[in-house]
Order: C-alpha cells, then structure tokens, then sequence
C-alpha cells in the first residue's frame, strides 16, 4: 500500500501548517484516553443512566425501577461510569446515591444531541 502524503495539487507540503499541526496534536496516551472516554457514551443504557441522573441524586434501585431494569445491570453499567469520572457515589447509611461528576458531563451529553439535531 502507497503511503498518502500530505501535498497540495501542486505536490508541495506545507511545513509551517505540518508543524503547527503537530504541536498541537494531543499525546497518544491523551488520544486513547479521549477514545476511551467517548466509548463510555456508545451505550445507550448508560446514556439513559446519565438522563436520570440530569435530575436527581439517586439510589441504583431507583434507577432500576426508572429504567425498568434489574439492580444488577444498572450496578454494572454505574462501575463503569463512575470508573470513567462521570458520575459519583455518596454513602447514606446503607444506601449510595448517584450524581452526575459535574456539570461537563451534562454539556457533553447536550452538545451531542444539539449536534444530532442540528439541520444540515
């Protein structure tokens, strides 16, 4: 396979615009944990999660019962978010309450579907 190189029409790279792309090209830890974060949103259960959460601070049975879904699913899938930092956990007594991290995740999830709904 041919390697594509960056030229114009005319066969010329651009070296000012290659080195101002590159210096601002995160590192590749960063990238990867970027990808990683977006694909805790390529679920929609734990989309639907974070919608619950948009209005209150709730117990997983709540959520289950919201979500129509056993206690056990929605433990797994709120592992994974509170892993990622989206959400975060509050003891009361027996109980853990849920909450979105902060407002970021909030405008994510608004930015997304702002985006989705945009007319081309």
């Amino acid at each position: 396979m041919e390697k594509k190189e960056n030229r114009s029409e005319d066969g010329q790279i651009h070296e000012d615009l290659v080195k101002r792309l590159t210096a601002n090209m995160p590192d590749e830890t960063g990238l990867y944990d970027l990808a990683e974060l977006f694909k805790v949103f390529g679920d929609s259960t734990r989309i639907r999660i974070m919608y619950v959460l948009f209005e209150d601070e709730v117990c997983v049975c709540d959520i289950a019962a919201t979500l129509n879904m056993t206690q056990s699913a929605i433990s797994h899938q709120l592992r994974i978010l509170k892993q990622n930092r989206l959400i975060k956990g509050r003891r009361d007594g027996k109980s853990i309450y849920y909450s979105l991290a902060d407002e970021h995740v909030r405008s994510i999830i608004a930015m997304g579907r702002e985006h989705l709904e945009e007319d081309d």
